[in-house]
């Protein structure tokens, strides 16, 4: 199914067999020029005849015209179709790889995949598939021609065409150890241009911007580097082959004059002869770019190929509908790196709900424990239930379904607020949407130039860290699951926006859902009925806080520490 994907339709096809015959009419403009001279050497030529030659190259003309305009259209929108198809087929296989696929080096992969290296693949449907055919047909009708008319140089001709074979082999190897390297250099250029576009302000602030940027310079310098290395290595081979082959065409025009003073061939054919060989260069120079170009483009699809071949998450097939939501962890080991643990062994309970909080030092694993819930990644050992019913048997849509998380970083679509907060709930009602901006404190969409309607921008990047906090704590409450994550909701926001996120918060706890919260500032998980103390990928205490702070374990040292801080 997936190689049909690189496949020419039907309209593509007839679009390149179109730009053929274009090629091949074009050859009849010589056998017009032919006839002309022979009528003017031969003293016969009339101005009926002039006329005549001057229709035929009209009709030829506007043949061609016809020919190339309608294919190379259909071979424009045919592979626009192809390029669509596989840029669909990528976002479909993208949301079936799983989530520790999608590291920061990777990201340069990915996109490049699915904008440059797809329109690469499209030059080979549109442009050079149809080139290379064209040209490799013209080269041996015009061979076998200039053989009719006289042998040496037909042969002449053929050799040339046989010594391309063994020149684009040479090319190939170059192509397939410098273009998979130019290739490569230029995700990582995506990833680092993609990491400096996004910590722009940070860099700035650092004074690390622009020219000042080594990370951002050393990478488009290794991206100039290797593709003059390319270049340096394609170019001699290239260089090589059209020295022969304006030598073949010196002798065959040698060739030709001397057989024209033999008398062996007229002068009419003389002339044509000439101009043949000279229109041969330019044929087989075209040839061996496009031939070139071809191979080079064959790593692109190399390139999309190898993620259609990627591992997928594990299509479970199982009845996961848990009729009630407290959630359980036995036995759970993971880490991101072979042989790093992150959670080792880890074991709790949350109950159905109420509000849990958990707590611990940076890397401990709370993060992970959401990670590991929502089934962005699979734990190595253990087992982890809602309702009971292990996430084992159940795909990620399923479980996803049931939760609802507002993160530390919110992302929001280049939309309306009111489409922002629809993507959690899309058959939400006018009066569904209002409410849940009411509990979560959104007050400021009122004073915006179109209210709800009102186009956040790229990220939501025209709105503050607090307006984009309350508005993905209103797509939590609309979305109405079962279970709510918080992670590190308040976090990087100033005092008087987090008081008012801490507000919205609030009204999201009073739903009577299943709460899971982190929270690097204690006094907001003081309310919660539940609180684990995360050390070194374990449980180490768990109970409410004022459990906790008799017990004068970890959590008492860092509740005093809070307190300090404040």
């Amino acid at each position: 199914m997936t190689n049909k994907l690189f496949y020419p339709g039907k309209r593509l096809k007839l679009a390149i067999a179109g730009v053929v015959i274009e090629g091949m009419i074009s050859g009849c403009n010589f056998v017009v020029l032919f006839k002309v001279l022979e009528l003017i050497f031969g003293n016969t030529i009339s101005f009926h005849d002039i006329g005549m030659a001057t229709l035929y190259l009209g009709i030829v003309f506007a043949l061609r015209l016809i020919l190339y305009s309608i294919s190379y259209t259909q071979s424009q929108i045919g592979g626009a179709v192809v390029s669509k198809d596989l840029r669909v087929a990528l976002g479909d296989k993208l949301r079936r790889i799983p989530l520790g696929a999608f590291s920061k080096q990777r990201v340069g992969y990915y996109i490049n995949a699915a904008t440059s290296e797809v329109a690469d693949f499209e030059q080979i449907l549109t442009h050079k598939l149809a080139d290379i055919i064209k040209y490799s047909v013209l080269m041996v009708v015009v061979s076998a021609y200039c053989a009719y008319l006289n042998i040496y140089i037909g042969i002449i001709m053929f050799m040339l065409l046989i010594i391309l074979f063994p020149t684009i082999q040479l090319s190939i190897i170059q192509v397939q150890k410098y273009g998979t390297a130019k290739n490569l250099a230029r995700e990582e250029n995506v990833s680092a241009i993609t990491e400096y576009l996004t910590g722009s302000q940070t860099l700035r602030s650092y004074g690390l911007a622009g020219e000042k940027n080594t990370a951002l310079r050393k990478s488009m310098k290794y991206f100039s580097n290797i593709s003059y290395r390319y270049e340096r290595a394609i170019i001699p081979i290239g260089f090589a082959f059209m020295f022969f082959v304006y030598i073949g065409a010196a002798i065959s025009i040698y060739i030709a004059v001397n057989a024209t003073l033999s008398g062996n061939l007229s002068i009419p054919q003389m002339i044509v002869m000439v101009m043949l060989s000279l229109f041969s260069c330019k044929v087989e120079a075209t040839l061996y770019i496009s031939l070139v170009a071809y191979r080079n483009l064959l790593i692109s699809k190399g390139k999309i190929a190898g993620i259609f071949k990627e591992e997928e998450e594990k299509e479970v097939v199982g009845n996961y509908a848990p009729k009630r939501f407290d959630i359980s962890f036995r036995d759970v080991c993971f880490g991101y790196e072979k042989g790093q643990k992150v959670l080792d062994g880890m074991s709790f309970d949350i109950p159905e709900n109420r509000i849990t909080a958990i707590v611990g030092d940076s890397g401990s694993g709370k993060s992970t424990i959401f990670n590991l819930l929502t089934k962005y990644y699979e734990p190595e050992k253990g087992k982890i239930t809602v309702g009971g019913e292990e996430l084992s048997g159940a795909n990620a849509e399923q479980v996803l379904s049931d939760i609802s998380l507002v993160d530390q970083d919110v992302f929001l679509f280049n939309d309306t607020i009111r489409n922002n907060l629809l993507f959690a709930a899309p058959e939400a009602s006018e009066e569904e949407v209002l409410d849940a901006c009411r509990k979560a404190n959104c007050s400021f969409i009122e004073q915006l130039p179109d209210g709800i309607d009102t186009v956040v921008g790229e990220n939501g990047n025209k709105l503050s860290g607090g307006e984009r906090q309350r508005i993905s704590v209103a797509r939590a409450i609309l979305r109405k699951s079962n279970i709510v994550l918080l992670d590190e909701a308040t976090s990087s926001l100033d005092i008087e926006n987090e008081l008012l996120v801490k507000k919205a918060v609030l009204n999201l706890l009073t739903l009577g859902k299943t709460v899971v919260m982190i929270a690097h500032t204690l006094p907001i998980i003081q309310c919660a009925d539940r609180i684990l103390v995360i050390k070194d990928g374990k449980v180490v205490e768990s109970g409410n806080h004022e459990e906790l702070i008799r017990e004068n374990g970890k959590y008492a040292s860092m509740w005093k520490a809070s307190l300090q801080v404040k």
